[in-house]
């Protein structure tokens, strides 16, 4: 490999029309780039794609006295890669409504995943370990970078199912590398945006771009842009301080921004803590009137956790929005409903009137009427079966009540009753629910079925 004597240098081209210098003194080598300039490593310590490309990775290895690949990955008995050291990355509080963000930087918060880019490969928050293609990482420095793997909004899910596969698909052609900040930069955060401006326009990588900011006008401003953002299906906004500092971990110089749903929600198990709640409560298992379960892991306090809601109880829980199975995504406890509840919450199922001859195993089914409403005293069945669950919903409307019971498949499930002023709202109200059911893919289902 080509290499430099002790005092020699030599210039190089960048990627761009910039020229830079390499140089070897002392066995210090150096590079005139942004990425050899900016990293917060000592300069013996440094090295940049340049050096990499002059003096082969074997050279700067045995110099720097580490790989250059930064994260090497275990592999478990089966050969999946192991998940690592969680990144080291900035992590946002949510704003309280109160404190003064004017002249601090907005940003859309972007539904897609977050991405640490360690020089020379992706990572999540957690370590693990995102393959992107090589034509896909093209152009991207050899520097620490903070963004998202973003497809466009209201695409979470494929862009997860994208990026978490391991043949470095055609696929990853749909995702953008999102910057938006530059971990190894300490500088304010204002210098940080240039860096990263000029870094792309430089390195002029084809799938990764800088995130756009703009400076915050007032409370005003801040509404008038969540609503845009919101109109537009984003998922928020984020907040950053002026001059602020990038560290690892949760800090108040980051904030988000996003309009939550409230929703309640039936208590049906406790999932034990692990880690530092080891011994008392993990996440509540919780179910929806319309059979949907899910676990609620945040939100709760340390007495919530040493004494959670009993099982049977409603919760009030917060939540971004549905996913596209109708499941609440970031669900956080608020509280337990201690008022008088709108639904009644039995353990057993409903009594059955004799009309109905309905059983557990086998309920009645009665014809819809052809504006698909339910009338008189009535009951129905619908069940709902893909590759994770089996559940079945079935709903009884006798005179001003409407009985729904809901679970898995091959239990008793849950019942709630809610009564209604007259015939005709518990009418409306069970039509409401049919049509919901039957839109997520529920089907009726006879008593001989």
């Amino acid at each position: 490999m080509p290499d430099l004597a002790d005092g020699e240098s030599i210039e190089v081209q960048g990627s761009g029309s910039s020229v830079y210098t390499l140089k070897n003194t002392g066995g210090v080598y150096s590079c005139t780039c942004p990425a050899w300039r900016n990293q917060s490593a000592g300069i013996e310590s440094r090295t940049c794609k340049h050096l990499r490309k002059l003096r082969g990775d074997a050279a700067e290895e045995l110099r720097l006295g580490t790989p250059v690949v930064a994260a090497v990955r275990k592999k478990s008995a089966d050969g999946q890669d192991e998940a690592g050291t969680e990144a080291p990355v900035l992590l946002a509080e949510s704003w309280d409504g109160i404190t003064d963000v004017t002249d601090w930087w907005i940003s859309e918060k972007l539904d897609g995943v977050r991405a640490y880019w360690d020089g020379t490969q992706f990572l999540s928050r957690l370590g693990n370990l995102y393959v992107a293609p090589d034509w896909f990482t093209a152009g991207l420095p050899n520097v620490p970078l903070d963004g998202e793997l973003w497809l466009q909004r209201k695409q979470f899910q494929k862009t997860v199912s994208i990026v978490r596969r391991k043949d470095q698909s055609e696929h990853w052609r749909q995702i953008r590398f999102v910057v938006f900040d530059a971990p190894g930069l300490k500088e304010p955060f204002e210098a940080r945006i240039q860096y990263l401006n000029d870094l792309v326009q430089e390195n002029s990588p084809e799938f990764a771009i800088a995130h756009d900011q703009q400076r915050c006008q007032g409370i005003t401003h801040l509404k008038e842009e969540l609503q845009r953002v919101e109109s537009l299906g984003g998922e928020g906004l984020m907040l950053r301080q002026p001059a602020s500092l990038y560290v690892a971990g949760r800090s108040s110089s980051l904030l988000k921004v996003k309009t939550f749903h409230d929703a309640e929600a039936l208590v049906v198990g406790h999932q034990p803590g692990a880690g530092r709640h080891k011994g008392r409560l993990g996440a509540l298992q919780v179910i929806l009137p319309d059979g949907t379960e899910f676990s609620v892991g945040t939100g709760f306090s340390d007495a919530d956790r040493e004494a959670p809601p009993v099982i049977g109880s409603t919760i009030t829980f917060r939540y971004q929005e549905l996913s596209d199975g109708g499941v609440p995504r970031f669900p956080s406890f608020v509280g337990l409903r201690k008022d008088e509840p709108i639904v009644a919450v039995q353990s057993t199922p409903a009594p059955k009137k004799a009309a109905t001859k309905a059983t557990n195993s086998a309920p009645t089914t009665v014809a819809a009427t052809p504006s698909g409403s339910a009338s008189g005293s009535t009951t129905r069945y619908f069940e709902f079966h893909d590759e994770k669950s089996a559940k079945f919903w079935e709903i009884s409307i006798n005179e001003t009540d409407v009985t729904v019971r809901y679970g898995r498949i091959g239990t008793q499930g849950q019942t709630q009753v809610k009564s209604f002023p007259d015939t005709a709202a518990a009418n409306k109200h069970a039509t409401k629910l049919i049509d919901e059911k039957t839109g997520k893919g529920y089907a009726e289902k006879s008593s001989s079925n």
